[in-house]
């Protein structure tokens, strides 16, 4: 069995990999995260969602370590004190906005503090709203609200758009910004910095560690990007064929407390290691 060493905190992605299909946070998660905490390894979570829709997990997990929202454009600590802050350029925002739109998706953004769709009845607006916890602006994409923008989100449910759009988009936004699939109907673009790779550089600046002393742990395309950088990886088991490739190893899907057993079975080993030292904002 192939297991991780000398790992010193776990990153983990929150939708179809910490909680369920439908949004909870399981008792088995919650004892995993006792278990790395006793065990000396940091948690830490990124995730396409805003900072914000990652409140209701922060006392539960009773998580001390940064939280990266907007797939790391914009990191806080636990008490939602921006460490940092990675908006899309304003050109490079009405262009993703353009291509989003030519692909024939619809346009969601995201600022610090607020949530625009072009539709309030559109696609997956009223389970965001559940998710997240706030509630859409119905507006047309003014000028202010791109050049305050951290995610935008190009939404469809024929994912086989949303998948083949995105390497195009991709190719046509160059170093301007990135783009990733953070869900099968979801594609999501970001300050070129906001992928979940420059979360594990960032996390590791921060605390002091060596890429290699960090575990990843997701189901998406933009995981891949944390399993690339990080000493070892772990797919859910709900993930596709081509990112479980990617992967160390690979866990049970999220319905069946993947997240769990995966701390269980690769991370809580006998000689765990020195606990985590302590971080602070630079």
């Amino acid at each position: 069995m192939k297991t991780a060493c000398d790992i010193k905190l776990l990153l983990s992605d929150v939708d179809g990999t910490l909680v369920t299909h439908d949004k909870v946070l399981t008792e088995g998660a919650r004892a995993a995260a006792v278990g790395l905490r006793q065990a000396g390894i940091g948690l830490a979570l990124t995730s396409a969602r805003p900072p914000r829709g990652m409140r209701m997990l922060v006392e539960p997990l009773d998580l001390r370590l940064p939280l990266a929202g907007f797939n790391g454009g914009l990191i806080v600590d636990p008490d939602f004190k921006v460490l940092e802050s990675h908006p899309i350029d304003p050109k490079a925002a009405h262009e993703a906005v353009r291509l989003l739109r030519d692909n024939g998706l619809d346009i969601w953004v995201y600022t610090e503090t607020a949530w625009f769709v072009t539709a309030q009845d559109g696609p997956h607006v009223a389970r965001e709203a559940w998710i997240i916890k706030t509630q859409p602006e119905a507006a047309a994409l003014a000028d202010a609200d791109l050049a305050r923008a951290f995610k935008i989100v190009g939404v469809c449910d024929d994912h086989a758009k949303v998948a083949a759009a995105e390497a195009p988009i991709q190719q046509k936004l160059g170093d301007t910004a990135s783009a990733t699939r953070s869900e099968p109907h979801f594609l999501d673009i970001t300050h070129p910095k906001a992928t979940k790779g420059f979360v594990v550089h960032s996390l590791s600046r921060r605390l002091g560690l060596p890429p290699g002393q960090i575990a990843t742990i997701g189901d998406m395309p933009n995981d891949v990007l944390m399993f690339a950088e990080s000493g070892f990886s772990i797919a859910m088991g709900n993930a596709s064929d081509a990112v479980k490739a990617r992967a160390s190893a690979v866990t049970d899907t999220n319905e069946d407390d993947g997240f769990a057993k995966a701390v269980r079975r690769f991370l809580l080993q006998p000689d765990a290691a020195s606990p985590l030292k302590s971080w602070s904002a630079p």
